[in-house]
């Protein structure tokens, strides 16, 4: 049987599931050398990046509780104020008391029990700002604020929006020497830029974490034929292009016959996670770390996403619903890590594109600027509230206009607290964050 060209070849192999985002990647390995040694589990770390796409209203994430800062949210936040908040005891009191949204109830014992952590006030800043400099112009204020994809695109850089678009997921990698495999960078949502490095992009995985070439997966006559033309093709190409393009479609079946060798061997964890697409992406990545080590990497970086958080409209049926599904799903994932014993070697932790207007417009919010995320491990010191609980007051000191917010906390202090705990020197971190020589101090203390 013969296959007439490299088209319908790459026709079948994408009718069978083989990711682009596979297809393009230029450090994957070549399939007569996908095995890998295994590497030591003693020093193996992995980040998982949880992106609530839209812009998370994160400030009602965190709800106070008593006195005046109570009384300021409840001003602010008018129909969209939350009750029966669920208290927690952070170990530096806040004044009139915290509570988190009771949507969250899946992951308050994770902080009770010091698992996850808040960092509250956090958001895109250049230097340390004020309210009348930011009025006057007179310090750096960061470009395009309350865009979503500017502001995407500056969580995922780290850094203001350069002519060579990199995300630090993939640069601290590339840091650490650990973007040669595959398996170091794998993406449950697609392609993205912050797993995208000068010479690393992210393998990308469907939920179900089995992807089956379907032209290349069969004991029949016409695969054998199909596999042995195959490999002749990658082995005759001699024009540049050719052999570029031969290469990557041998990486990208290689590096899918792997993936699924060892995922077929993986705890399923199919009493552990919940039907929704944030659990089921969280899910194959618990199974990817349950074989981690064949792939022989000793850091991996996740990327999941979950959407739905530009909740202009019908707030206050949907946010819950989100909350509720990203609570439940973080503390699925917890629990699949303490089953694996990895729990102080895998971080998970939020981002977004920004926070929310304090203001409601009478059925949702804004764009805003400063937000809360969450950070959750066993490696974290939990059980606190890093940065500044903002008080939820409009027209205060803090506030820009319509309740959005300046942050007190940059979002390079927040990432560089995450690349040091992965493994990266002062130098590095200073040369994936640059603003961070803008400020006193460049890491939160969320690891010991």
């Amino acid at each position: 049987m013969n296959y007439k060209n490299r088209r319908e070849f790459l026709s079948l192999c994408l009718k069978g599931g083989v990711s682009m985002a596979a297809l393009t990647s230029m450090q994957l390995k070549a399939m007569t050398g996908m095995a890998a040694p295994a590497a030591s589990t003693g020093d193996f770390k992995a980040l998982v990046c949880i992106f609530l796409k839209g812009g998370n209203d994160s400030f009602n994430m965190l709800i106070p509780q008593q006195g005046d800062p109570l009384s300021a949210y409840l001003n602010s936040r008018q129909n969209l104020a939350v009750s029966d908040a669920i208290s927690i005891d952070p170990t530096t009191a806040v004044a009139g008391g915290v509570g988190l949204h009771p949507a969250l109830a899946p992951i308050a014992p994770l902080f009770t029990n010091q698992n996850l952590a808040v960092v509250s006030g956090v958001g895109s800043l250049l230097v340390p700002i004020t309210l009348e400099q930011y009025k006057q112009k007179s310090a750096a204020i960061p470009n395009n604020l309350f865009s979503h994809n500017d502001q995407q695109a500056t969580w995922m850089q780290g850094r203001e929006k350069e002519s060579l678009n990199y995300g630090w997921g993939g640069r601290i990698l590339e840091l650490l020497n650990q973007h040669d495999t595959f398996g170091s960078n794998i993406s449950l949502s697609g392609n993205n830029l912050w797993q995208t490095g000068p010479n690393s992009v992210p393998f990308a995985m469907n939920k179900s974490g089995i992807t089956r070439v379907s032209a290349y997966n069969s004991t029949s006559q016409r695969t054998q034929a199909f596999r042995q033309q195959l490999e002749q093709m990658f082995s005759e190409a001699s024009h540049p292009l050719a052999k570029s393009y031969s290469d990557k479609l041998a990486s990208s079946v290689g590096n899918t016959e792997q993936l699924n060798q060892a995922l077929a061997g993986a705890n399923e964890f199919t009493d552990v996670f919940s039907d929704t697409e944030l659990s089921s992406q969280l899910q194959a990545v618990a199974k990817t770390l349950s074989v981690q080590s064949q792939f022989g990497v000793g850091r991996q970086v996740f990327f999941v996403g979950m959407g739905g958080f530009d909740t202009h409209d019908d707030q206050n049926v949907n946010h819950p619903a989100l909350l509720q599904q990203l609570s439940q799903a973080m503390a699925e994932f917890d629990g699949a890590m303490t089953t694996l014993g990895l729990s102080n070697q895998v971080t998970t932790f939020t981002m977004s594109d920004f926070g929310r207007t304090l203001s409601s417009n009478g059925d949702g919010t804004d764009h805003g600027w400063a937000g809360n995320q969450l950070v959750m491990g066993g490696a974290v010191n939990g059980g606190e509230i890093y940065g500044s609980v903002i008080e939820q007051a409009l027209d205060s000191a803090y506030d820009v206009g319509g309740g959005r917010m300046i942050p007190q906390v940059a979002n390079e202090q927040y990432f560089a607290s995450l690349a040091s705990w992965f493994g990266l020197s002062d130098s590095e971190i200073l040369e994936l964050f640059p603003s961070l020589s803008n400020f006193n101090q460049t890491h939160l203390s969320m690891f010991s």
